[in-house]
């Protein structure tokens, strides 16, 4: 990848500190906003260097079959396996979606090759149910330049990853039967679907992004791609389970 300029530098900075901290940031200077995607991009991993975080998995979706995909790594430390614990007070804000997530059985090495879309549904090695925390650094979120909430890892703040279970090609991912509950409150909207459509043409992508900027994807890779649900803001404390058919459940508990 091409190294930093000034403000994406000092965007990553500030992004970093916020993330360790909790906090929110208002206002961001006109300066540091990416001048285009390939910037934010750029901010992100430098976000994941300064917190010395691994790449645990990314993030991937779109608003409709007819927008443009988008991106983000997950830093290790915030992927976490069902049930998990996190602290509410961590996040300045938080969302919550319910997501089918994939890991692959083989691995994408860093290339100039193009992979082509039969020959990564084909290596789909399992499927599992995840509960991404949506959150913001931004205290004016979600009025953002949309270029600073993707260098904000596209908005991420925690991942909850059920028990995987093996892939199945017939599966109806389009639109699978879903049950989103928080504290026992049904919260998922009445007809639960994926703004991309079938999201596993969302892989194809993340594949490319990944292995064209000198980075592989390896067999426990997760790739989680948007939310079944919309987006829920909690009111208070409590548990969350997500239940997709056919896969194990996920639990994420708000403490």
């Amino acid at each position: 990848m091409n190294s930093l300029a000034d403000n994406e530098k000092e965007l990553a900075t500030t992004l970093a500190a916020a993330r360790e901290n909790g906090t929110a940031i208002t206002p961001i200077p006109v300066a540091l906003i990416p001048i285009d995607l390939e910037s934010a991009y750029r901010t992100q991993h430098a976000i994941l260097a300064l917190g010395h975080h691994a790449i645990a998995g990314w993030k991937v979706g779109t608003k409709s079959p007819e927008h443009p995909i988008r991106g983000a790594p997950l830093p290790a430390g915030a992927v976490l396996p069902s049930p998990a614990l996190m602290q509410r007070h961590s996040y300045p804000v938080v969302g919550l979606e319910l997501e089918i997530a994939f890991r692959f059985r083989q691995r994408f090495d860093s290339s100039t090759y193009t992979y082509e879309e039969p020959e990564v549904l084909d290596a789909i090695d399992s499927v599992c149910a995840a509960i991404e925390v949506v959150s913001s650094r931004f205290a004016d979120w979600p009025d953002v330049d949309t270029t600073l909430q993707l260098a904000d890892l596209q908005n991420h703040g925690g991942l909850v990853v059920g028990e995987a279970t093996s892939y199945a090609p017939d599966y109806p991912f389009v639109a699978p039967a879903v049950h989103f509950r928080f504290e026992g409150k049904e919260v998922a909207k009445q007809r639960p679907a994926n703004p991309a459509g079938d999201p596993r043409r969302l892989l194809t992508w993340v594949v490319n992004h990944c292995t064209s900027r000198g980075l592989a994807i390896t067999p426990g890779t997760i790739i989680t791609t948007g939310s079944y649900t919309g987006m829920y803001f909690p009111e208070s404390l409590g548990v969350a389970i997500g239940e997709i058919d056919g896969i194990p459940p996920v639990q994420l508990a708000l403490t």
